[in-house]
């Protein structure tokens, strides 16, 4: 009888072993799952972050190009505004240039006749005047009129070389000069120096320096000087040439004439 209740209480606590041995292989097997759903959830919820920050970084570059393209606009604006007030100015000055153009128009067809009487006034005064570098001057004169028909120079080009022949000429009335020229002297041709005194005086002297002479505006020729001179015009020869210090000279010097 003992030992049926033996027999009974080992195959029971086999049994209640067997029990618990499938138990715990259930649990092991529930946590399992357990833990398989929760790394299921971990790798989801590590998904899902990744596409949040993924949204939120595209949605940080969105705002960034949004706020890139709102200053864009903004400078687009105060530039297209600067455009319009330049563009303003730049009209006025366009219309200014075609008032101008209008009035040089004008101008041009006033000053080119007044050009032509200036060269041609200029041009009887070197013929009227005493000769010294006539050859030069007439041949300034004549390009300075050749120059009035070429396309390729503007009418103010034009009108300062005029100016500029006035000029030169001016100048001539206060300065002294010498140089060497070939002059026909009692119808013999005879190499001689030129002394110019400003307008005052226009004189030759020989180069041997014997014999002198002066242009004589009223008979258009040059006439003779007694010896007295020959000095004094060597003497004003040097200082033409810088060889001598400015000094007093004596020399023939023709009365005005009253204007006809």
């Amino acid at each position: 009888m003992k030992k049926q209740r033996l027999k009974a209480v080992a195959i029971t606590t086999m049994l209640s072993a067997g029990a618990l041995m499938g138990s715990v292989a259930m649990a092991d097997q529930s946590l399992d799952a357990v833990l398989k759903a929760g790394q299921a959830k971990t790798t989801l919820a590590q998904d899902s972050q990744k596409r949040i920050d993924r949204l939120a970084q595209e949605t940080d570059d969105l705002t960034q190009e949004f706020k890139s393209q709102n200053k864009l606009i903004e400078d687009l604006r105060v530039f297209n505004a600067q455009m319009e007030k330049q563009v303003a100015k730049q009209l006025t000055v366009v219309t200014e240039l075609e008032q101008s153009i209008e009035k040089v128009t004008v101008i041009e067809r006033q000053i080119q006749p007044l050009i032509f009487r200036m060269l041609d006034s200029l041009e009887q005064f070197v013929n009227l005047d005493k000769p010294f570098y006539l050859d030069d001057r007439k041949a300034s004169l004549d390009m300075v009129r050749a120059n009035q028909d070429r396309a390729d120079i503007s009418v103010s080009e034009k009108f300062r070389q005029v100016l500029e022949a006035y000029k030169i000429e001016s100048a001539y009335g206060s300065t002294i000069s010498a140089y060497k020229t070939t002059l026909n002297l009692d119808g013999q041709d005879r190499e001689v120096n030129i002394l110019r005194v400003g307008r005052i005086s226009l004189m030759y002297q020989t180069t041997d320096a014997q014999s002198s002479g002066y242009w004589d505006a009223a008979q258009k020729a040059w006439l003779p000087l007694d010896s007295s001179y020959n000095s004094e015009i060597l003497k004003g020869l040097k200082i033409a040439r810088d060889q001598a210090t400015k000094d007093i000279m004596t020399m023939p010097i023709q009365a005005p004439e009253a204007a006809q």
